[in-house]
C-alpha cells in the first residue's frame, strides 16, 4: 500500500485517517455475506482521495461504516479506522455522535432524502451547529446564512427559510455542503455529490469541493464512479471492485500507467478529448458479481481478458507497480501488456 501522501514541499504529511483491513458483512440466509473485504488506505491532511468503482463496489458501505451509520441488525464490522489516532470501529454511539457533524461530516448522494422535508433548510443547519457548539440561535442563523452565501446560494436569507422541495437540485446540494461545513470538519466524506446534476452545476460543485481544503483546511474522501471527476479533483485514487481494493496510488500515475485491468477498462471508457472520434466507446463485458456469487479468486476474473491460472485460487494480493502505487493483479509474464495510456488524456502528477 502507498505510504503517507507527499506535500508540495516534499515532506510527508501525517495521515488524518488510517484504515486497515476494514471488513463489513451482512447476515443473509443464515450466513454472513462480505460486502467490503480487507479495504485499507490512508488519507493525509488536506488531501482529496477518490474512491471509485462501479455501482455495488462497496464505496458507500465503506463510508457509512467509517461514519458509524450502519445500524442493520447483525451487521459485522471489523478492522481498524484511526481518525487522528482515535479508533472509529466499535466506538460507542455517544462518542460517534460527538465526531459526526463536528470533526467528520458527510455530503449524502441525494440531498432531497437526506434533508428532513418538514423543516426548513436553515433550521436544519442551525440545529447541527447548536448540537456541537454552545451558541445562540441568532449566532447559528448568522453562520448558516454566511455559509449558504459562501456556497454560491443566491439570496441566502430567503433560501434558509425554504423547505428542501422548494429548491432546485443544485441549490439543495449546495445547502447540503453548507450543512456539512457548518462546524468546520477536518474530514469531509462526499458521496457522489454531483449525481443527477447537469454538467454546469457539476462543475460548480466540484470547484467548491476543491476549494474546501484551502478555505476550511478539510481533507476530502470523494466517492464517485466518474473517472473524469477523479482526474479533475483527486490527489490520490482508490479503485474498488466487488468490495475489494483493485488498485491504489497517486491519481496522475494511476491514470497514466494503470496496473489492474479493471482500472484500465474504466479509463478506456472515458471519451477522448482530442483526436478522432471513436465509433463506440470500449465497454466491460458482463456485470459485477453479486456478493453471494463472488469468485474465490480475483472477483474481476470472469470479465477480464487477462485472466490466467494464478488469478483463480485466491484473490491476488496488492503488489507494487510504481512509486506509491499498488494493484491487486499479477499479469502473466507471457501475456499481453496493458495498453499504454496516452499522456494527453492523463491528469498531471501532483495535487489536483
Amino acid at each position: 500500500m502507498p505510504g503517507n501522501a507527499i506535500s508540495g514541499d516534499g515532506s510527508a504529511r501525517a495521515p488524518l485517517l488510517e484504515v486497515r483491513d476494514l471488513c463489513v458483512s451482512f447476515p443473509s440466509a443464515g450466513r454472513m455475506i462480505p460486502i467490503v473485504e480487507h479495504v485499507s488506505f490512508t488519507l493525509a491532511e488536506r488531501e482529496i482521495l477518490g474512491l471509485v468503482g462501479e455501482s455495488g463496489s462497496g464505496k458507500s458501505v465503506t463510508a457509512m461504516a467509517l461514519m458509524g451509520l450502519i445500524d442493520s441488525p447483525g451487521v459485522r464490522i471489523t478492522g481498524s479506522a484511526l481518525f487522528r489516532g482515535q479508533e472509529l470501529v466499535g466506538l460507542a454511539p455517544r462518542e460517534l455522535r460527538r465526531l459526526r457533524g463536528g470533526q467528520i461530516a458527510m455530503i449524502f448522494q441525494d440531498p432531497m432524502t437526506a434533508f428532513t422535508p418538514v423543516y426548513t433548510i436553515g433550521w436544519q443547519i442551525d440545529e447541527q451547529i447548536r448540537a456541537h457548539e454552545r451558541i445562540s440561535r441568532r449566532q447559528a442563523r448568522a453562520r448558516t446564512v454566511r455559509l449558504l452565501g459562501e456556497m454560491g446560494v443566491p439570496d441566502p436569507v430567503r433560501t434558509a427559510g425554504c423547505y428542501p422541495h422548494q429548491l432546485s437540485g443544485g441549490l439543495r446540494q449546495r445547502a447540503m455542503i453548507a450543512m456539512a461545513l457548518s462546524c468546520n470538519p477536518v474530514l469531509l466524506i462526499a458521496d457522489e455529490p454531483t449525481t443527477a446534476l447537469d454538467v454546469t452545476v457539476q462543475a460548480q460543485i466540484l470547484e467548491l469541493v476543491r476549494a474546501l481544503r484551502g478555505r476550511h483546511g478539510s481533507s476530502v474522501l470523494l466517492i464517485t464512479h466518474d473517472m473524469g471527476v477523479v482526474a479533475e479533483t483527486c490527489d490520490s485514487t482508490l479503485v474498488l471492485y466487488s468490495g475489494r481494493v483493485a488498485e491504489t496510488g497517486p491519481t496522475g500515475a494511476l491514470f497514466a500507467r494503470p496496473g489492474h485491468p479493471y482500472t484500465a477498462a474504466l479509463l478506456a471508457s472515458i471519451p477522448p478529448l482530442d483526436g478522432p472520434r471513436p465509433e463506440r466507446l470500449p465497454t466491460i463485458a458482463g456485470v459485477p458479481p453479486a456478493p453471494l456469487d463472488r469468485p474465490v479468486g480475483c472477483a474481476f476474473g470472469p470479465r477480464c481478458g487477462y485472466v490466467h491460472e494464478r488469478c483463480r485460487p485466491a484473490p491476488p494480493p496488492l503488489v507494487p507497480v510504481g512509486p506509491d502505487q499498488a494493484a491487486a493483479c499479477v499479469l502473466p509474464t507471457e501475456g499481453r501488456p496493458l495498453p499504454p495510456r496516452c499522456p494527453a488524456s492523463a491528469p498531471q502528477e501532483g495535487p489536483a
